[in-house]
């Protein structure tokens, strides 16, 4: 008698399989188990998948839009500013119940592991000691990977070196940075090797808001390769956003992406936030702002999709939906190609579970029991229709459950129920 069984669900790769969980733990995958359950999912003819992960997130300032005023001007820059004063405004207590009500969002989405930057700036702390409770709060059904993150520069802030190490010693657990905000192209590249350093003392994984800019000067990822090989930090290391290598020559980019390779470093694009932040400055033609992604992965470069934002100083919008970042990074990106839109589906599941370090995570035997099914047929039906979750389990238990979204419609001579899912060939 197994705890839960999720019968008939297609899983990612294809194959139709049953599902039995015992505790927190999948017990055993076939294409039909014969067993009783205590509680059964009929996943029959749906996609059943791993959960989602978000490897780059702000959920201190998620759910703020509009405080202390909106951004006219739409820009990354102003939204820094409007950030820094509304973090000085900002309680615990308000912090903590957005970023609650923000992980509700994500638990009925199937998004079930997060890495979050957490501004270290302020020297009261408070996002960090906010963020800690939250991922205390939520850790029985949310991994929550908290980064320590200098957003004013780790030089350039009166106490930005220190707040970090600080963070750090509360508990936080990457180290993060944001090279091009410091006054000098040196000291960008001077905080990448200290940021670099101080994670290979104390053994933890470094990932930098890198070259998040349209200036195709920017080279922090460069250096950020040299430190990681050089302190043999290989497989730790995340370079977030890489906007400028949109803009860079590519003779140059030619040398780059071989360096990142070697260093083993992984790049998270955020594609949502990417296209709707770059590019301000320009008339036509409109830079789109987004990384190479392609070129990333064909050198070899794990590549995860990041959401970023939602309803924040930055971004108006969002819903905690990873599909949503994967459809609109499948398009800027052009990635078009079935194969190339499955792996837009891979890079918000397995990429991005593999560059955060997720734990048992994946649909096999002994794994953690989390995954979602989907009301779609497989993973490019999936990233078209951003369908329904009809059931989300997380650590073996049903967290969250949501009807079909079909349509009734009364149109004489025309079938009355209206599915848009792909036709089965």
């Amino acid at each position: 008698m197994f705890d839960l069984l999720v019968k008939g669900g297609t899983l990612p790769d294809g194959t139709v399989a049953d599902i039995a969980i015992q505790g927190d733990k999948i017990a055993e995958i076939a294409p039909k188990i014969d067993a009783g359950a205590r509680e059964v999912i009929d996943a029959t003819g749906d996609l059943v998948a791993p959960p989602f992960v978000d490897p780059h997130f702000h959920l201190d300032a998620t759910l703020s839009y509009g405080l202390p005023r909106l951004n006219a001007s739409g820009t990354l820059l102003e939204g820094i500013s409007l950030w820094g004063e509304l973090r000085e405004i900002a309680t615990v207590e308000e912090m903590v119940e957005r970023a609650l009500q923000y992980c509700d969002w994500a638990a009925s989405m199937g998004l079930l592991a997060i890495r979050s930057h957490v501004d270290t700036t302020p020297d009261h702390l408070n996002t960090v000691t906010a963020m800690l409770e939250v991922r205390e709060k939520v850790k029985g059904y949310i991994d929550l990977q908290l980064v320590a993150f200098p957003q004013d520069g780790l030089y350039r802030a009166p106490n930005g070196r220190e707040n970090l190490l600080r963070a750090l010693d509360m508990g936080v657990d990457v180290v993060g940075g944001i090279p091009h905000f410091e006054r000098t192209m040196q000291a960008g590249a001077d905080s990448v090797r200290d940021l670099c350093e101080i994670a290979a003392e104390r053994g933890l994984p470094v990932d930098l808001h890198c070259d998040e800019t349209d200036d195709p000067m920017s080279r922090h990822v460069e250096t950020l390769a040299h430190e990681t090989t050089r302190l043999g930090l290989q497989g730790r290391v995340v370079g977030s956003h890489l906007t400028s290598m949109h803009s860079m020559d590519n003779y140059y980019v030619s040398k780059l992406i071989p360096l990142m390779a070697e260093a083993e470093i992984a790049a998270i694009p955020n594609p949502l936030i990417n296209i709707v932040l770059q590019g301000r400055h320009d008339t036509f033609p409109k830079r789109r702002g987004l990384t190479r992604v392609r070129e990333m992965q064909a050198a070899g470069i794990a590549v995860g999709w990041g959401q970023d934002c939602v309803l924040d100083p930055w971004y108006s919008l969002g819903t905690a939906d990873m599909l949503d970042v994967a459809f609109m990074g499948m398009h800027v990106a052009q990635m078009t190609h079935p194969d190339e839109m499955a792996r837009c589906f891979t890079m918000v599941t397995e990429t991005n579970a593999a560059i955060i370090g997720v734990e048992d995570y994946g649909l096999r035997k002994g794994a953690m029991a989390s995954l979602v099914v989907l009301d779609a047929s497989n993973p490019v039906d999936a990233l078209r229709l951003r369908p329904a979750r009809l059931a989300v389990v997380s650590k073996g238990k049903v967290i969250a459950r949501t009807s079909r979204q079909d349509a009734t419609l009364s149109l004489a001579g025309r079938p009355g129920r209206v599915r848009r899912r792909a036709p089965k060939r």
